[in-house]
């Protein structure tokens, strides 16, 4: 039994709390063992003078000292019809140094009288008055030692202090095995759970099934279990993400290469005779270009990184009409989605034109599907400006709002989308493009008249730039 360990220090805590109880209860079994050998040392004398009463004569010399010392006093005194007798005598070695009569102590006088003879080790003399045994007179009084006296409450003390020292270590040792039964071999299992489940936590088996009949360790090894669940269904998921990653980034690869050379092919169509189709060529090429660019963004996704955005100036008013542009063809066969500019025409900011047109194509595709799915008209409206520390730019749609669930998870990849068959990656890649930039994406309201995002970029790092290059 250590003391480092709960059982052991538990076990030794339970001795010193017996043994503090025991010297409470000492002091007042001494009081009483004191009163007790009082008492019967008078009755003691009472008997020896009552067998001299009984002749009627003297006693011999001899024949009253073997009273005297069978009773172990020197002298009695006896009250009787309020006369008072000296029945039996002796010399007395010494002067009387205390009078005590236990006809009037209470529980407290009784108490210090007893510690007054423990502590004194001189052997003095002392007067005892009591009431005689069967009402045989009004009062007996005795001359004793107190040396006699104060050896028997010394070893009637040794012996409770022996009997309580080893009912506490007998205590200690049953409430030590209780404890290891009861407390620290369900613990052992609980922690024996925990080491299993930390080698394999991906491993529904190592899943702890609670069986304590502890309340305490029982709600410890629910928690534990709710805990193990929600880390292994986690790290299941991401196990999916990642895996989901690589074959992304495997599609990616080899879509970007069909995509190159759709490319070339579709700058050729730039020298065709038809007007219209020199006319649409550009934004076919165009639509190719960010497909391969989104192709090779996406094998850096799957990389887990973003690549670092690439700084130029550009009229954001242009960028967003491109983006309602392609948004509109997409919506006519619908033709329920009005989509509304509210940029300034010569505003201008420094970001990635690219990633920031993929940020701004994810929100308003998000906002024109959700209003598509009521089957009833909306709008999306794009509106921005600048202030003195940053651009911002805002998104807002009349459709049906978010449900609380896709708030909760809405910037999570495959599980903020609200859309069937949506993966959830659009907000996550457009959050991550924004942070890219320093700044910051977020959903300013969703109720039942629509939603609302903004972004904002700094002008920080632009700002550093011009003075750069002025």
């Amino acid at each position: 039994m250590r003391l480092n360990t709960i059982s052991g220090r538990f076990a030794a805590l339970t001795m010193m709390f017996v043994i503090l109880a025991e010297l409470f209860i000492l002091l007042p079994s001494l009081a009483s063992f004191r009163l007790d050998y009082l008492e019967s040392r008078l009755e003691r004398a009472q008997i020896a003078s009552l067998a001299l009463l009984a002749t009627d004569e003297s006693l011999a010399s001899d024949l009253e000292a073997e009273l005297l010392q069978n009773a172990d006093v020197f002298n009695v005194v006896l009250r009787r019809n309020d006369i008072r007798q000296l029945v039996l005598s002796s010399p007395i070695p010494g002067p009387i140094a205390a009078t005590y009569d236990l006809r009037e102590d209470g529980v407290l006088q009784t108490i210090d009288d007893s510690l007054g003879t423990l502590v004194t080790r001189q052997n003095h003399v002392v007067r005892v008055i009591g009431a005689p045994v069967n009402q045989a007179g009004q009062l007996i009084e005795i001359t004793m030692e107190t040396a006699p006296l104060r050896q028997a409450m010394l070893d009637y003390g040794l012996r409770l202090l022996g009997v309580s020292a080893a009912f506490s270590i007998l205590t200690a040792v049953l409430l030590f095995l209780a404890a290891q039964r009861l407390i620290l071999v369900p613990m052992r299992r609980v922690i024996s759970h925990m080491s299993d489940y930390a080698s394999a936590p991906e491993d529904g088996r190592h899943i702890i099934i609670p069986g304590a009949r502890l309340e305490e360790l029982r709600e410890a090894e629910d928690a534990l279990r709710s805990m193990q669940q929600t880390v292994t269904s986690s790290l299941k998921q991401k196990e999916r993400m990642a895996q989901l990653g690589q074959a992304v980034a495997k599609i990616s690869h080899d879509l970007r290469n069909i995509l190159t050379t759709a490319q070339i092919f579709a700058d050729r169509l730039e020298d065709s005779a038809d007007p219209k189709v020199r006319r649409a060529a550009p934004k076919l090429v165009n639509s190719i270009t960010r497909a391969v660019n989104l192709c090779e963004t996406t094998l850096a996704f799957g990389k887990a990184e973003e690549p670092a955005p690439t700084l130029s100036r550009f009229n954001l008013h242009q960028l967003a009409s491109e983006v309602i542009e392609a948004e509109v063809l997409a919506a006519e066969a619908a033709g329920q989605v009005d989509f509304l500019s509210d940029i300034p025409a010569t505003l201008t900011i420094r970001a990635d034109r690219d990633q920031l047109y993929r940020v701004l194509s994810n929100l308003m595709r998000n906002a024109r599907q959700a209003i598509e799915a009521t089957g009833k008209p909306g709008t999306v409206e794009v509106g921005a400006g600048e202030g003195d520390s940053d651009w911002w730019i805002r998104v807002g749609d009349t459709g049906p709002g978010l449900p609380d669930k896709a708030k909760e998870y809405l910037f999570k990849p495959f599980t903020g989308s609200t859309r069937r068959g949506g993966t959830g990656l659009g907000l996550t890649i457009a959050a991550d493009l924004v942070r890219g930039h320093g700044g910051t994406l977020e959903l300013l309201r969703s109720d039942g008249e629509g939603s609302q995002f903004c972004i904002q970029i700094p002008r920080g790092a632009a700002r550093s730039e011009l003075r750069r290059t002025g």
